[in-house]
């Protein structure tokens, strides 16, 4: 079971509450700026529905949502010149889930990070 917190600041940003940088809005997705950019595009995108992270929104979401995420996804990365075939050199996408991953926001969301090289993601242990 997945408890979705309706304070967090995902949910507050979808109630209007607290202000963004939307880069693009969908029916089921909103796309924005990272308040600290790590890289030179740093764009989140958060479905509109409630759920907590990846595994939670591949359960439970519509067939319309998940296939607008990921347009939305791919679009952004074309959007903002970091995929490799709108001239690009490539991007990062990431979502984290629960404390082991350093989730912040208990709100499903992905980064996408690009505009320069991004090394690797993990180093061997």
């Amino acid at each position: 079971m997945y408890a979705y917190d309706n304070q967090n600041v995902f949910a507050k940003i979808l109630r209007g509450e607290i202000p963004n940088k939307t880069v693009l809005e969908t029916e089921h997705c909103l796309a924005f700026e990272d308040i600290a950019p790590q890289a030179p595009v740093h764009v989140l995108v958060i479905p509109r529905g409630a759920y907590v992270n990846a595994d939670h929104f591949a359960a439970e979401a519509s067939d319309a949502e998940l296939a607008d995420f990921a347009r939305t996804v791919g679009r952004i990365a074309r959007d903002t010149g970091a995929a490799p075939g709108s001239g690009g050199s490539g991007y990062r996408v990431i979502s984290n889930a629960g404390p082991a991953a350093v989730q912040e926001v208990p709100h499903y969301h992905v980064h996408i990070l690009g505009g320069r090289p991004l090394g690797r993601i993990l180093q061997p242990a």
